[in-house]
């Protein structure tokens, strides 16, 4: 998870190896004290770079007024990592929807998801920021959109991070929860994940507490997660209480068992003391019978655990749809008369193309 070297103060002059200079967005302030002492500067100036790039959003270094002119305009090339914002769609609910448009061309999606306040509170308490973590994704989930785009590539650390800093701008507000849950896998994309995750926590200043990720389970990786002792919220997509049901949802699940990975979610547990989430998209005359919910119950059985259900968004590919709220509460209650911990998540921004995917398909 080390950074990668800053541009020198010999590369500055170099336009061919300009090209190849890494985003300074993601650096920590240790990091950047080292690069403009680098370039000759005071170290003092390494904690103005970090405040400019993280807590006011800088887009280009020629913009930093607080240092010197000429300065400035020798560092005009040199990449911070920020992204192009390529459309934006509002749902009346407030969710705002973000196509970004990063440097090789790739369009990836975002989301920010405000909260309301009690009345007296102010007008909002809370902005979640849901970000991706790949272009695409491989898994192929059969009820996913973003499945059926494919994949093409991990997102960088500064590609992660930059999703965040833009809601963050749009909105005028700062940041309190983001969740890994956009396009992607986050456990096929570990080392940036994790470095992005260190960064939210230590630069931009949102707690760990504050941070989820989202994986549909990749055999070892929860495991290896698990022992950076994170105090994260780990959200592990089951969709299905059998593994026949599962793998008909989920390709991937054929290499990978739910018995074996249920165990690897208990060592997580063990490992980390915390508790897991495991989502569950309800998908109507599928999986979101009252037997489902009895055998999901007996699966979880002696877990520290939350079960997460979501209603499904449906998308044009398949025929999927949502239950209605009679099979939905029918569900929940099984669950609740088993003793296990559950909630249910309704998705924001209905009306804006709410599944992962759908809004980069329908404007790529």
């Amino acid at each position: 998870m080390s950074a990668t070297p800053l541009v020198s103060q010999v590369e500055l002059h170099n336009p061919e190896k300009l090209e190849l200079i890494p985003p300074l967005l993601g650096a920590t302030v240790t990091e950047l004290t080292t690069w403009v002492q680098q370039q000759r500067q005071p170290a003092y100036r390494g904690k103005q770079l970090h405040e400019w790039i993280y807590d006011k959003g800088v887009r280009s270094l020629s913009d930093i007024s607080v240092f010197p002119k000429h300065w400035r305009a020798e560092l005009a090339e040199i990449p911070i990592g920020r992204s192009i914002l390529h459309y934006r769609s509002v749902a009346p609910d407030s969710t705002v929807k973000y196509l970004l448009r990063l440097t090789d061309g790739q369009i990836i999606e975002t989301v920010g998801i405000p909260t309301f306040a009690e009345r007296g509170e102010g007008p909002k308490s809370r902005l979640t920021v849901c970000v991706s973590t790949q272009v695409g994704c491989p898994m192929a989930c059969d009820f996913c959109a973003t499945g059926k785009g494919g994949y093409k590539r991990n997102l960088a650390r500064h590609e992660i991070v930059d999703q965040v800093l833009t809601v963050q701008e749009d909105f005028q507000q700062r940041v309190s929860n983001v969740v890994f849950m956009g396009l992607g896998e986050p456990l096929l994309n570990t080392e940036n994940v994790l470095a992005a995750v260190k960064c939210l926590n230590q630069d931009v200043g949102i707690g760990q507490r504050s941070l989820t990720v989202s994986t549909v389970g990749i055999r070892d990786r929860i495991r290896e997660f698990a022992q950076n002792h994170l105090q994260i919220t780990l959200a592990v997509s089951l969709h299905a209480p059998n593994q026949a049901l599962r793998e008909k949802l989920i390709p991937s699940a054929r290499a990978y068992p739910l018995e074996d990975l249920l165990a690897e979610c208990r060592e997580y547990v063990e490992i980390t003391g915390r508790r897991l989430t495991f989502e569950y998209v309800l998908l109507a005359g599928v999986n979101d019978l009252p037997e489902h919910a009895l055998e999901l119950s007996k699966c979880l059985r002696g877990f520290q655990s939350h079960v997460n259900l979501i209603p499904y968004n449906p998308i044009q590919e398949v025929d999927y749809k949502r239950p209605n709220r009679d099979r939905i509460q029918a569900f929940v209650n099984v669950l609740k008369q088993q003793n296990t911990a559950v909630s249910v998540r309704y998705s924001r921004g209905l009306e804006a193309d709410a599944a992962c995917g759908q809004l980069r398909a329908s404007k790529n």
